[in-house]
């Protein structure tokens, strides 16, 4: 799992199995909404990601993942087994390479690390913004919707993971 190419990210998404109101079995993913002034008035469909980030030059894209987790969430990763859900290309051209973990967050602990921007552009004054502006668990049909359209394969292949397309399918 090593990376070869510097235009390569690693994220992982967290998933819960919750009951509906109907008592209906279901599976929630946790995605994250970009901080910063350039995506502040950017739409929710399509703007949402899995916690993810570069791969350094080689290192091993399951320690990247769970590193850029921990720097965008600000809590580790939890302690269960990954499940690889294989890679996905952006319009970019950068290539994401997916992992599912199963576990809970209470998205109001979230705490991002910062980056820098001048901003206002052109100003000469530099600014720190968090790198993730919030997180919240969505249902599967919310998240894509709400996911960067070439990051929705991985909440498909997640669900093929667990045993089918429908989230209601029994654990495993």
């Amino acid at each position: 799992m090593m990376a070869t190419a510097s235009r390569r990210s690693a994220g992982i998404l967290l998933y819960r199995r919750t009951t509906s109101a109907d008592g209906a079995a279901a599976v929630e993913v946790l995605l994250v909404f970009p901080g910063g002034p350039i995506w502040a008035r950017k739409p929710d469909a399509g703007s949402w990601s899995v916690p993810k980030g570069l791969v350094e030059p080689g290192e091993d894209e399951w320690a990247a993942a769970r590193r850029e987790y921990a720097e965008e969430i600000g809590s580790p990763v939890p302690d269960a087994p990954p499940i690889e859900l294989g890679e996905v290309r952006l319009k970019s051209g950068k290539r994401v390479i997916g992992f599912a973990v199963e576990g809970d967050l209470d998205v109001v602990s979230v705490v991002s690390n910062t980056f820098e921007l001048m901003w206002p552009p052109r100003s000469g004054r530099m600014q720190a913004f968090p790198e993730i502006d919030r997180a919240e668990w969505c249902s599967v049909d919310l998240a894509r919707t709400r996911l960067n359209p070439a990051q929705v394969p991985f909440v498909d292949r997640l669900l093929e993971a667990l045993g089918s397309a429908d989230p209601a399918s029994p654990r495993r």
